[in-house]
């Protein structure tokens, strides 16, 4: 049955994909401007070679004109018609994408594929979107339940005003303050070099710490929440008459039904790290996915802003879909 209902919400993928692509191409085109837009003009006998070498001289959705002048040259093959019909920007990408190909960068002039800088970026983003979720998960749960448990007490007090920072004030401040601090407190040098982000060293700390910091205190306030709900539950006070400790209570009966709100916020809020903050990669001098999105809709290299996003929608849907198998784990009355 398990198997069945994901290769079930796998196949839903496919409706949702395409409605993201076509959301997100058709509001692309909208924005003024174009990929070929520079401080100097590009000269227009390039420009039309330009257009002509990566399909931005046809139409954006459907090409009237071509099936017009086929059918006054005397063509009536309804094949024909429909391929000259479909041969537009849109039906191009959505075929591209069925083979599995993102198309060329155009800001890279076609010499580089989308799918290779998104190859070469997400690793260091993912890097950073673990740290940021490995922080909040450490740090949030074990807050919120320590506040829940010493309820009204100063260990409920801190747990609140750190939540509340945390969730009150910007990132990118927090990110400014971070990098003072380290450098003048400590000498420590926050914003590294391209090169020093290889591998997985401690250049990740800082800007993951960052990022995670908002999650880690909306789990904590969750968390918090939750567990005084649970905590009032008959079955919470029947296992403590039973003689169970009080870390079983915790962890058996009440941390294991309180988790299930925490999860349920807990997997888009992953994959949001996990495919990055430009915000953060930004300021960290991150050379990440995060920043490669903002330089691609700076510079509208539409195959690189559609690459970026379907890639965030299919981290998003994974997520719900992991979040979905995660209820059945933590409570036995929920089925698939």
């Amino acid at each position: 049955m398990l198997l069945a209902f994901v290769i079930r919400r796998i196949l839903w993928l496919i409706p949702v994909i395409v409605a993201v692509t076509t959301i997100t191409f058709f509001l692309m085109h909208q924005a003024p401007g174009g990929p070929w837009d520079r401080e100097k003009p590009v000269a227009a006998a390039t420009l039309k070679a330009l257009n002509q070498k990566f399909g931005l001289d046809k139409p954006v959705w459907v090409n009237v004109g071509e099936v017009r002048a086929r059918w006054q040259a005397g063509e009536r093959n309804p094949v024909r018609l429909l391929g000259a019909f479909l041969d537009s920007q849109y039906f191009r990408y959505l075929w591209g994408l069925v083979r599995l190909d993102l198309g060329p960068s155009y800001r890279s002039k076609g010499t580089e594929s989308v799918q290779s800088i998104l190859w070469r970026k997400f690793p260091t983003t993912a890097k950073v979107g673990l740290v940021a979720t490995a922080f909040a998960v450490v740090v949030g749960v074990p807050l919120g339940v320590l506040g829940a448990l010493k309820q009204n007490s100063w260990i409920d007090y801190v747990s609140l005003t750190v939540a509340t920072l945390g969730v009150s004030v910007p990132s990118f401040i927090i990110g400014v303050l971070v990098i003072i601090f380290l450098s003048q407190a400590f000498g420590i040098k926050p914003i590294r070099q391209p090169e020093e982000w290889r591998g997985f060293s401690t250049a990740y700390l800082a800007p993951g710490i960052v990022l995670g910091l908002g999650t880690m205190s909306y789990l904590t306030r969750l968390t918090r929440s939750s567990m005084l709900e649970v905590i009032r539950q008959d079955y919470v006070r029947t296992a403590r008459a039973k003689g169970l400790s009080e870390f079983q209570v915790v962890t058996r009966h009440m941390l294991r039904n309180a988790l299930i709100a925490v999860i349920t916020v807990l997997g888009p809020a992953v994959a949001a790290l996990v495919t990055g903050s430009f915000i953060i990669e930004t300021i960290f001098n991150v050379p990440g996915m995060g920043r490669e999105y903002v330089v691609a809709i700076a510079a509208r290299d539409y195959s690189m802003i559609m690459g970026t996003t379907l890639m965030y929608a299919l981290f998003v849907a994974l997520a719900n879909l992991w979040v979905d198998v995660m209820y059945g784990f933590l409570d036995p009355r929920i089925r698939v």
